[in-house]
């Protein structure tokens, strides 16, 4: 076997040389994760949206149903419309009736500002009367408490961040949208079943109809205070339904997330699916705001 003796300078030298390779490597990869990092946040950055979920310039993303990956690029658009593109993150609970889950539509921040806003102005909730309704023989019905705030009477900015959120994801104007109606939720406080949407036999005539509703949870409940479709794909409707169960398709807050429903099918007739109601309070305290959505520009 053939010894070869190396010098410490010559181990020393390559030593120092090796290490150099190493640093410029670890600089490289550094350099590279910034760059990725920096223009990543650029391209999936909407100050709209606030939570990610908007893109401006072009993204790959997977498809529905397994469909390959995809470009996605905005194109020119009208004087109305937006200059990116908005990805919004949803999903279907219901066809009977129309019902779209919107996981982190809002931060906790902005939600913990409407609560701040709203908390000072909460008097007992009340009830539109059909005809031989009385506030009397209503009580127990609506157990809330609430405060109607407009987006112009909110100076922090988040009402109107969110009016414009909402307007997104259900193509319908802001100013057919009625003022935020915020609402809490004490131990035991409900809202029996009941429907959105004027019916004129029961209501009279109205100049406008309730469309949609979007829910807003404030707040995380602990136990109970879930939002319930009892006719849920037609269900319960003939079996002589008591209106203060807590039954059919229940969907349970939770801070930042919001909750689209349509009370009145595409030919214009009122949704029966759509009946709904909040489940009592366990345990906990629950916050919701509630924006309805009208067929009618609202003055």
């Amino acid at each position: 076997m053939r010894m070869v003796k190396v010098s410490e300078g010559t181990l020393m030298g390559n030593h120092h040389r090796g290490s150099d390779v190493e640093l410029a490597h670890v600089l490289l990869y550094c350099a590279l994760f910034f760059l990725v990092g920096f223009f990543g946040s650029k391209l999936f950055s909407n100050e709209d949206f606030g939570v990610g979920h908007g893109m401006r310039q072009e993204r790959m993303m997977r498809g529905v149903d397994g469909v390959e990956e995809v470009e996605l690029r905005s194109v020119p658009h009208g004087v109305t419309g937006e200059s990116h593109l908005s990805l919004i993150p949803f999903q279907v609970l219901s066809w009977q009736p129309r019902t779209l889950y919107f996981p982190e539509f809002a931060s906790a921040e902005e939600c913990q500002t409407i609560i701040r806003i709203a908390r000072s102005s909460l008097i007992p909730s009340t009830l539109a009367l059909r005809e031989g309704e009385t506030v009397e023989n209503t009580k127990g019905i609506r157990t809330s408490t609430g405060t109607f705030i407009t987006a112009s009477e909110d100076s922090t900015g988040v009402l109107d961040r969110l009016e414009k959120r909402i307007a997104t994801v259900t193509m319908i104007p802001r100013d057919h949208g009625e003022a935020f109606n915020i609402l809490r939720y004490e131990i035991g406080q409900r809202y029996a079943s009941h429907y959105d949407a004027f019916h004129p036999e029961q209501y009279g005539p109205q100049k406008s109809n309730r469309v949609a509703t979007f829910l807003l949870y404030l707040t995380d409940v602990e136990e109970g205070g879930e939002t319930m479709f009892p006719f849920e794909n037609g269900s319960n409707m003939d079996i002589g339904y008591d209106y203060e169960k807590c039954i059919g398709l229940r969907v349970r807050p939770k801070r930042g997330d919001g909750l689209l429903f349509y009370s009145m099918l595409v030919n214009g007739a009122i949704d029966l699916t759509s009946l709904h109601g909040s489940c009592p309070v366990i345990k906990g305290e629950k916050w919701v705001a509630t924006k309805w959505l009208r067929d009618q520009k609202q003055d």
